[in-house]
């Protein structure tokens, strides 16, 4: 994994479970449409740009877990509609961390970290397109023990927001 893909998952990690120690200079919050938001992240010269929710239902409910998904832009490796997720857990080697849609799934091939990626750039401006026409996806992932989560995710406010982080990182 890059050094920067470490970054940002440690920036992720930092953000959302310690949100309190991260200085208010360097995240912007440019703006919340329903369901996501879009956000800055300025650190020097790096700039990172993502659209991002939290699921309106995770199962199973008994267990708090900080799940997001996410689409990024990262103008200084030329990375565009960089599609990711994290339930709140470390994912086990074993399961496929996958995200469907009505009849249409896609599959997220890397895993590291507690975070997911879709390794393909056609596959995730396929998952991104169908993000702007659905109402809902659902993240299904695996822990360490074998247990499986889903998470609901509105995509209402999608578009707005991504088009909001991608306008902010071009």
């Amino acid at each position: 994994m890059s050094l920067i893909k470490k970054l940002i998952i440690k920036l992720f990690l930092s953000f959302f479970i310690c949100s309190s120690l991260v200085n208010a200079e360097e995240i912007k919050k440019v703006g919340k449409y329903k369901d996501w938001e879009a956000v800055v992240y300025l650190n020097g010269v790096e700039k990172v740009c993502f659209a991002q929710s939290k699921p309106v239902l995770q199962s199973p409910k008994k267990v708090e877990r900080e799940a997001r998904l996410f689409v990024s832009f990262r103008p200084n490796e030329k990375i565009v509609d960089e599609v990711s997720t994290t339930s709140g857990y470390n994912y086990n080697n074993q399961n496929t961390v996958s995200a469907k849609s009505g009849k249409t799934n896609y599959k997220f091939d890397i895993k590291q970290e507690g975070f997911a990626w879709i390794a393909d750039n056609k596959i995730e401006r396929k998952i991104i397109k169908t993000m702007k026409k659905a109402s809902r996806i659902m993240v299904t992932g695996y822990n360490k023990e074998g247990s499986q989560t889903i998470d609901h995710y509105s995509l209402m406010g999608f578009t707005k927001a991504y088009g909001a982080a991608k306008k902010s990182c071009t």
